[in-house]
């Protein structure tokens, strides 16, 4: 029995795409080699990845707008780095709301001056910083769309005149969004749109060339662009599997769609969250992720009850982070509403046994 996968990362997939991407390695498209022994500079190949940045572009409303779309390796966390190699020169601003935004402010320190304008780690990262003052004379802004640990998301993206950048790893392609008000932003595949070892990262062409230093060739974003995500070998089979998902995505509703369904899921847990008296929601009310939902438990004696119900129901990863405790729903775009039922249904069957 197929369990239902609530894992913040590597996460669910549709169906659809997993049974695609296995057919794939046993046979590409009919000629007779497998996905993963073909040759990235087959014709094959550079298709797959043609089609995979064209998309991306597409769905995400930049198709036509001066955007790349790459497929670059090391993670989000690589893309800590490049980000300050290529567009810090002097100094930029960083929000800090939670674990990745810390550690993307580590990395960026190493290449210049970094302001971090706002942080919410006063009340251990439950909410979203607001109300901060942005000078104008920074490099670019970096924030952390939604932040998976902590079960919190940007509901409005900052008034800025400087450049936007955005860690998007853990809601990537969930809702519709004005995605050029970016200057870069990036995701790790592994959370919404794929399996784990590729990176997708969307520039604006002008923000090429914003510094002086000189940049090593596999942290230079124009090489990467000009050499189409190939200036190295890439990842096939994360791409290709990229490339299923993103089909499955603009077949069932594109970004409306996924919105939709998204806010649908996110409101059935938390409205159960909220009504059982056993449990407590974590993040603020206004800043809760539709991706990730943190709670736990107002009585943590009663944890072994609840673990047993949910486990008992063949549900998967639903433990919350060690920075928070309890438990978190990841709630993205291939999980579905049956497996929110069947989580709902057994928070109310530990309801039911204290009655």
């Amino acid at each position: 029995m197929k369990k239902h996968n609530f894992s913040a990362g590597p996460a669910i997939l549709p169906q659809e795409v997993i049974q695609g991407a296995a057919e794939a390695v046993l046979e590409l498209d009919d000629i007779g080699l497998s996905l993963i022994e073909i040759s990235h500079r087959s014709n094959e190949f550079k298709a797959i990845m043609e089609e995979a940045c064209d998309l991306a572009l597409q769905i995400l409303g930049l198709e036509g707008k001066g955007y790349k779309a790459m497929y670059l390796q090391g993670g989000a966390s690589m893309q800590f780095l490049m980000t300050a190699y290529n567009m810090l020169e002097s100094k930029a601003g960083y929000v800090n709301s939670g674990t990745w935004s810390t550690k993307a402010i580590k990395e960026a320190k190493f290449l210049g001056d970094v302001i971090e304008l706002a942080s919410s780690k006063d009340k251990n990262f439950n909410y979203i910083p607001k109300g901060y003052d942005i000078p104008n004379d920074l490099d670019y802004l970096h924030i952390t769309s939604n932040n998976t640990i902590f079960g919190t998301q940007y509901k409005n993206l900052p008034e800025t005149s400087v450049p936007l950048v955005a860690d998007m790893s853990s809601d990537i392609f969930s809702r519709p969004l004005d995605y050029s008000k970016f200057d870069l932003f990036y995701a790790g595949a592994q959370k919404n749109m794929g399996p784990s070892g590729v990176t997708l990262v969307i520039i604006k062409e002008t923000a090429f060339n914003k510094v002086s230093r000189s940049i090593p060739s596999m942290l230079n974003y124009e090489i990467q662009a000009n050499a189409g995500s190939m200036f190295n070998t890439p990842p096939v089979f994360p791409v290709y599997t990229v490339l299923l998902n993103l089909r499955w995505i603009l077949k069932n509703g594109g970004l409306s769609g996924m919105g939709i369904q998204n806010e649908k899921k996110a409101a059935m847990i938390y409205d159960e969250i909220d009504r059982n008296p056993l449990f407590e929601g974590f993040a603020n009310l206004d800043d809760r992720s539709a991706m990730n939902a943190t709670f736990n438990l107002v009585d943590d004696s009663s944890a072994a009850i609840f673990d047993t119900i949910w486990n008992n129901a063949k549900i998967s990863g639903l433990k919350g982070h060690r920075s928070v405790g309890g438990y978190r729903a990841s709630i993205y775009n291939a999980l579905s509403m049956e497996s929110i039922q069947t989580l709902v249904d057994c928070m109310k069957e530990f309801e039911r046994t204290f009655n």
